[in-house]
């Protein structure tokens, strides 16, 4: 029986994998039946992943998928250059490393990107347009994600064309984000906007909770957040697929 190999940078979610259990029922594979699967999950300790990446390898599964940050094809592609890997995240596959192009990904890996962090800007521009009074924005991001660096510097460019002032804190946990919100607080942001993340996105009911309760205009990176609650959400659209 094949064994396939996941790997998460947080933790489980009922979404995905009900998605990928039903794109492998419709390829004929059941889960116990003719394909088993070994889980292993970060729990958004992003540093864990190098060694859950390890382990997955040494169990010589036949394919690794990868979801859930971008922390989790770097382990998986440091951790093998032969098992194919197959990944599902948000930030720009080219800028992290992970491929080659996106025409011609190379090597023994490939996937797909939301386009979640590249889109960073263009949520900026939205929040303008909604708040046009809005002077100081607040902008959350995980420095542990590979892609915050990037993100946080297109955020900080197009706040500069605006006008506008950016505020970034740092959160990486449940603990952290109400840290940064009351920093956000004590600074007198007028609206915030977040770094596309997957940590964030598993604890979007405590962050909208906390937008609602500080009565701070803001804008997500994903649908998740507005079907929680979220005033709005401008991201790729992962809710039919992942």
């Amino acid at each position: 029986m094949p064994v396939i190999g996941l790997l998460s940078g947080t933790d489980r979610e009922a979404s995905r994998l009900d998605a990928i259990w039903r794109g492998l029922n419709e390829a004929g594979y059941v889960e116990g039946r003719n394909v088993a699967i070994e889980y292993r999950w970060a729990e958004g300790r992003l540093d864990r992943l190098p060694a859950l990446a390890a382990d997955l390898v040494g169990r010589r599964v036949a394919v690794i998928v990868v979801i859930q940050s971008a922390a989790a094809p770097l382990a998986a592609k440091a951790a093998t250059a032969t098992i194919p890997i197959v990944f599902s995240i948000g930030g720009d596959a080219v800028k992290l490393g992970l491929v080659s192009s996106l025409n011609r990904p190379g090597g023994n890996i490939t996937g797909t990107t939301f386009v979640y962090n590249t889109l960073a800007p263009k949520r900026l521009e939205l929040l303008h347009e909604l708040v046009p009074n809005a002077a100081v924005i607040g902008l959350l991001v995980n420095p542990k994600n590979p892609a915050s660096e990037s993100e946080t510097s297109d955020t900080q460019a197009a706040a500069r064309a605006l006008g506008l002032k950016l505020i970034v804190q740092h959160a990486s946990s449940s603990h952290d984000i109400d840290a940064a919100f009351a920093n956000f607080v004590q600074q007198r942001v007028d609206a915030l906007t977040f770094a596309a993340d997957a940590v964030l996105n598993n604890c979007r009911d405590q962050l909208v909770a906390l937008a609602a309760r500080h009565a701070v205009p803001t804008i997500y990176f994903a649908r998740e957040f507005s079907d929680a609650g979220g005033l709005m959400s401008y991201g790729g659209d992962t809710m039919p697929i992942v």
